[in-house]
């Protein structure tokens, strides 16, 4: 094993980031990350970067090692075996990649990338928190790193526009965030792009949710039910989505929104819509509600839109209510309710002079289930209400939970044990799915045992 060889310690979940930090650097480490400094400047000053830039990547990349391989050889004889190879695959990174952040890129395990500062860098693996042994040199490290991650994309992160969103080549969505906004070190958050897509099958097996209640999503989509999937960050809804949209028909054609990209549907006539940005001019934005109206003209089945965030939710409820029945999407909320109430808001921001009532009574005829998911302190994901929007009275959306998650308590490892139980209701839509031909259990919906 190499003296380099990498550490990192798991922070306890719930513990507010209840970790000790070092007081200083490892001396492997700092002698490690100086090699990679020493080398990255030789190796900038000898190769020729047009030469590279012509290159497949797999064939720039073996150049870059072998040029890192001679000088080793040549400056450094007495670096060799595992530390030597670990010092080229650095290099390599630092010249052609994403620096010190491609180990936890190339992990599949791994969800989540945070750089916090130069030496604090966390992951988030199994829905847990940890802080690696990944180290910048400085702040104009990261920022090196950052400007590698933008500049494909024709977009620019300075004093002047401190935040961006972008996207790596694999698909990853990133967030960076440099001073003076984030006065303490620039910050860059990578949510992994999964390309390995969870199936209803992969969610019964991890206990988000049950066999029977698959098959109540399963009718619920085929019916073409209305659906909203209602969750925080994290906490798997766009993993739900991707494995409800399984279930809609080959036969249909779907137009999906998103922004950006995460849906990977297995259907064959698909259409993916992506919301665009503003130029560095200014110019050019096409936002999500822009794409909802124009999906309108593009003949759908189905419109799924990846996150309704703004006032795109005035049109999607329009569609839903308009002959495009069947319609999935997710919202950022803590309840069913609350995720109403997002949505009413959001038609607000649409800039109609709308009376509450009427956009209420919008809603509740265009969504007929919402689903509510959270992430617990173990890490695991799991279904928490399946609620049905059942009417009004009055001024007020009416709903009535079908399942619930009833957690018992915690056991000697901190994982959370509870069970997910019907509350004994039937819908009220169960005619939608005799009028379908799809045929439930009997007691799909009774409580166990009574």
């Amino acid at each position: 094993m190499s003296q380099f060889q990498w550490q990192s310690r798991k922070v306890q979940p719930g513990g507010g980031g209840n970790y000790q930090r070092p007081n200083s650097l490892s001396q492997n480490v700092v002698a490690l990350n100086e090699l990679k400094f020493t080398l990255h400047q030789r190796l900038i000053e000898e190769l020729d970067p047009n030469k590279l830039e012509g290159l497949a990547k797999d064939k720039a990349r073996e150049a870059v090692e072998q040029a890192a391989r001679t000088l080793i050889a040549q400056e450094m004889p007495g670096i060799v075996g595992t530390t030597r190879d670990e010092l080229v695959s650095a290099v390599a990174d630092e010249v052609l990649g994403f620096g010190p952040l491609e180990p936890l890129l190339r992990d599949n395990a791994i969800s989540e990338v945070m750089v916090n500062a130069p030496d604090t860098v966390f992951y988030e693996k199994e829905g847990r928190l940890y802080l690696s042994s990944v180290r910048f040199r400085d702040d104009n490290h990261i920022m090196r790193i950052v400007e590698r991650i933008v500049a494909p994309l024709g977009r620019r992160v300075d004093e002047s526009s401190p935040m961006v969103d972008a996207r790596l080549p694999d698909g990853s969505r990133v967030n960076v965030i440099i001073p003076p906004v984030a006065p303490k070190s620039p910050t860059i958050t990578i949510r992994k792009f999964r390309t390995d897509k969870m199936t209803m099958n992969d969610l019964i097996a991890t206990g988000a949710l049950t066999n029977d209640l698959a098959e109540f999503f399963r009718a619920s989509v085929q019916a073409k039910l209305s659906i909203l999937i209602s969750g925080g960050t994290g906490s798997g809804k766009t993993t739900m989505l991707n494995a409800l949209s399984a279930f809609i028909p080959d036969t249909e054609r779907i137009v999906t929104i998103e922004d950006p990209t995460e849906l990977q549907l297995q259907q064959g006539h698909v259409v993916t819509l992506e919301a665009r940005p503003a130029s560095l001019e200014g110019k050019g934005e096409v936002t999500q509600r822009d794409l909802v109206r124009n999906a309108l003209r593009m003949r759908p089945d189905r419109i799924i839109v990846g996150e309704v965030r703004g006032a795109e939710a005035f049109d999607m409820l329009q569609a839903m209510n308009t002959g495009h029945e069947g319609s999935l999407g997710t919202v950022h909320a803590n309840t069913p309710r609350d995720a109403l109430a997002r949505i009413e808001n959001m038609v607000m921001m649409a800039g109609f002079e709308l009376p509450v009532k009427a956009i209420r009574e919008q809603m509740q005829s265009a969504i007929h289930l919402v689903i509510q998911i959270a992430r617990f302190p173990d890490g695991t994901r799991k279904v928490v209400t399946v609620a049905e929007v059942s009417g009004m009275e009055g001024q007020i959306v009416t709903m009535q939970d079908l399942f619930r998650f009833e957690q018992t308590g915690v056991d000697t490892d901190g994982r959370v044990l509870g069970e997910l139980r019907t509350t004994g209701i039937r819908p009220r839509f169960t005619e939608k799915f005799q009028v379908s031909g799809i045929h439930l259990p009997p007691d799909l919906f009774a409580i166990a045992g009574a």
